[in-house]
């Protein structure tokens, strides 16, 4: 398993760099992030793709990701990806490094209390809904610069930037418009000089659209199953 996992996770790493030198718009030279996502997948294929050099998780479930911290410790950066209710925002701001579905100015301020009551300063990305699918959450592009700002003057939060996830086409060209734009929103977010903030994170491509994501500008992609295969539930 070990061996399998370190294959594709060297695969991914030279597709991410493959799409890195296809940017038309994007500098070539910003570099890429991959979260390996190990979401319901054991301690053992976590340890694998950490082995195959992987120096970034990501979770879905505070409590599985609980689990697995307890295991592996702060070796790695921890990425919590899924979506956060209100009631997980202590557990989670215990080990999370970076929170990257911040997708209301209400978990944005329960994230800031739990932070300030670590004496943390919790480093996170808004979650942008650019499509408006009812299935996913997320701030909608047109309420995005209001948020940004309510969020910039939590004391114990450090917004970084952005992310988003396409629908799931069948067409996987077709979530290349939204990238584009997403990059778009991204660079004027970064342009805008809001106070209290480093944003220098785009988060965007998962296992099917990470390339065309690349392509498009983003410099984090949350991979899981083109590295671990089919999730074990």
């Amino acid at each position: 398993m070990g061996q399998d996992i370190a294959e594709r996770y060297r695969n991914v790493m030279a597709r991410i760099e493959a799409a890195r030198a296809r940017r038309t718009i994007a500098p070539k030279d910003d570099e890429v992030t991959l979260v390996a996502v190990t979401k319901n997948h054991d301690i053992d294929a976590m340890r694998a793709v950490i082995a195959a050099g992987a120096a970034h998780v990501g979770e879905n479930r505070v409590q599985e990701a609980k689990a697995k911290f307890a295991e592996i410790g702060d070796g790695v950066t921890w990425h919590l990806i899924g979506h956060l209710q209100t009631n997980k925002v202590r557990q989670a701001v215990k080990f999370s490094d970076l929170i990257h579905s911040v997708d209301s100015l209400h978990l944005a301020q329960t994230i800031s209390d739990e932070a300030a009551r670590l004496d943390k300063i919790q480093d996170i990305l808004v979650q942008v809904n650019l499509a408006k699918e009812d299935s996913k959450s997320g701030v909608y592009h047109e309420d995005l610069q209001a948020m940004l700002q309510a969020v910039t003057a939590l004391p114990h939060l450090r917004l970084r930037g952005l992310m988003c996830m396409a629908p799931n086409y069948e067409d996987v060209e077709k979530c290349r418009p939204l990238f584009r734009e997403m990059y778009k929103i991204y660079r004027q977010v970064q342009d805008s000089g809001l106070p209290m903030s480093n944003i220098d994170m785009l988060s965007m491509g998962m296992t099917h659209d990470y390339e065309i994501a690349v392509e498009e500008g983003a410099n984090i992609v949350r991979v899981g199953t083109a590295i671990f295969g089919p999730r074990q539930y």
